[in-house]
């Protein structure tokens, strides 16, 4: 039953052979690792507005566009540098790679751990702007924006539980509807301003105060508007999802991201500095200029919102594609738990899927799924990354620390610690399981000797009987049936029960009054423990309880799972779990 369902929420499992054919060609690439990058221009605007009209007014539009073109130009030179990073790193990891590999272990985890909260961010931040469009549309459903966001992030993390081919056509063609949506919003926009069809509305004059200011708010606006360049490295991190050739694959998408950034993003800027736009928390910036361009209520403005709220989905499955595929890189080298490198039953890293879900959804309540909060930390750790792979960006993070970008940075470096911490263990393990030569592993093999295996017991049913003929396998080993009781008389008459069955072994039990059952066995196995010679070990075989319908496993085996974590200190003390299936 659980195979089945599991089948029909995610699909038939996939064999090994068929990962290749699960990687992503150019066409489903783009929408892949360029969604976030593309979504990014429905909210970097406003966001540079948000900085600049409150303190410039009127003259924040003289100030936009260029600051929109800076920005463009910075993508520029991002997307020749990832070109260089492709090439040279095909295994993919972007900044993690490129850092740990130039700059030591440090900077790369610092680059990994920025990555890694970057990409959490990215689909706590598209979520959230998702609702935010939805609920642009829909005042009415303002009260339950963060519940969309939570949806939007299920949605997500099913369709990439699905597999990386089927999350590539279930998203890809939504984000070339959207581009398609915002190129006919350009074009129906343009003309009808040329053909003087709509009369921007009046926007407030500076003061002399605001004009004295103006370097530092521009730099503000222009650290806000980078927004835009989030989601550049996923392609270099990806590489390894390409077909072959995969670094011919991931440059073509490199290149078609920053192509369809710069004319997206340019020419929404453009309309928005024409038709005078001015962000409120009602309604987008993107929201106001659908409305203004093809009139609000019309088919077409909820077409435009309807997009933009798929696009600002999908931007989160650019984290989905690159964060499981980064910390795998990272576990493979012992800084993330083992577990991330195992891929699902549908060929990818479910475990990474199922951990970004769960983290995202968190920052989701957390901000009470606000976007704007959520920003600053956002591209902080985005372009902290860039400065490590890149060496550059220095202002930008400096410009965005008092905003809340701190968080992220503290975020960053406990995160690195705990990595450390993590890969300290690993190596620890490592070096305590090592048997350094064939010698050494056949002097351990016939260093310890079965002392004597211990049954507890406290009645005699099926699932003990089956314990006793397991125990019985164990020739010329002493076997003791261990029994904690409240008065000796009950004691006494299972002891019967067991001798009655004429198998060999001893009874021994201990009379409590204080219902800590658990400690007198504890308490007994120590004992025993410390009396074997350094060359035996003790054995204690339990029962364990299988049903078949998993509701009801939290019914059984408490106490058995209680005593094994407490058994689990001694390094002489082997513990067997015999399961009994109930009928």
């Amino acid at each position: 039953m659980k195979e089945k369902l599991r089948a029909l929420l995610l699909g038939k499992r996939l064999e090994d052979s068929r990962l290749a054919g699960e990687k992503f060609n150019v066409l489903w690439g783009i929408p892949v690792f360029a969604s976030d990058a593309i979504s990014s221009v429905s909210y970097a605007g406003e966001e540079i507005l948000l900085v600049l009209i409150p303190v410039l007014g009127a003259m924040a539009y003289g100030r936009f566009l260029p600051i929109v073109a800076a920005i463009i130009g910075l993508l520029a030179i991002l997307v020749f540098c990832y070109r260089q990073t492709i090439d040279a790193y095909p295994q993919g990891g972007g900044a993690y790679i490129v850092a740990t590999d130039n700059l030591g272990e440090k900077p790369g985890l610092v680059a990994g751990a920025a990555l890694i909260i970057g990409y959490v961010l990215t689909v706590a931040v598209s979520a959230c702007a998702g609702a935010a469009a939805v609920t642009s549309a829909f005042p009415e459903l303002l009260a339950w924006k963060t519940l969309i966001a939570l949806a939007l992030i299920v949605l997500l993390t099913w369709g990439n539980l699905r597999g990386m081919r089927e999350s590539a056509v279930m998203f890809g063609v939504p984000t070339y509807l959207f581009i398609a949506t915002m190129l006919t919003l350009i074009v129906v926009g343009a003309v009808r301003y040329a053909a003087g069809n709509y009369t921007p509305q009046e926007v407030v004059i500076a003061t002399e105060s605001a004009r004295d200011m103006m370097l530092f708010v521009i730099l503000r606006a222009f650290a806000s508007g980078c927004t835009a360049l989030t989601g550049v490295e996923a392609v270099s991190n990806g590489v390894p999802n390409f077909r072959d050739p995969a670094q011919k694959n991931a440059k073509k998408v490199l290149y078609a991201m920053a192509g369809f950034v710069c004319i997206v993003f340019l020419g929404v800027s453009t309309l928005i500095c024409l038709y005078r736009i001015v962000p409120n928390e009602q309604a987008t910036a993107v929201s106001q200029l659908a409305a203004a361009v093809f009139g609000q209520g019309s088919a077409l403005y909820y077409v435009v919102q309807v997009m933009t709220v798929v696009i600002l989905t999908l931007a989160a499955n650019t984290a989905f594609a690159g964060l499981p595929l980064l910390m795998a890189l990272m576990a493979q080298d012992g800084y993330l738990p083992r577990k991330l490198i195992s891929r699902g039953s549908r060929l990818n890293f479910s475990n990474g899927i199922l951990l970004l879900f769960v983290s995202a959804a968190v920052l989701v309540v957390a901000f009470r799924g606000d976007q704007h909060l959520l920003l600053p930390l956002y591209a902080s750790g985005v372009f902290l990354s860039f400065l490590l792979s890149q060496v550059g960006m220095v202002v930008h993070v400096a410009m965005k620390f008092t905003s809340g970008a701190w968080v992220t940075l503290v975020c960053i470096v406990l995160l690195v610690l705990l990595m450390l911490k993590i890969k300290k263990h690993y190596t620890g393990v490592l070096a305590d399981l090592n048997v350094p030569t064939p010698e050494a592993a056949a002097a351990l093999l016939g260093h310890t000797q079965p002392g004597k295996i211990i049954l507890p017991v406290q009645s005699l049913n099926r699932a003990f009987i089956k314990v006793i003929n397991c125990a019985q396998e164990f020739r010329g080993v002493e076997i003791e049936y261990y029994h904690v009781c409240a008065d000796e008389a009950s004691a006494l008459r299972l002891k019967a029960q067991i001798e009655a069955l004429g198998v060999p072994g001893t009874f021994v039990y201990d009379v409590t009054h204080y219902r800590n059952t658990e400690e007198i066995l504890m308490r007994h196995i120590e004992a025993e423990h410390g009396k074997l010679p350094a060359h035996q070990y003790l054995t204690v075989m339990m029962a364990q309880i299988v049903t078949h319908k998993w509701y009801e496993r939290p019914l059984h085996n408490q106490t058995t799972r209680t005593l094994i974590r407490r058994m689990e200190r001694y390094r002489n003390v082997y513990v067997f779990q015999v399961p009994y299936l109930l009928q």
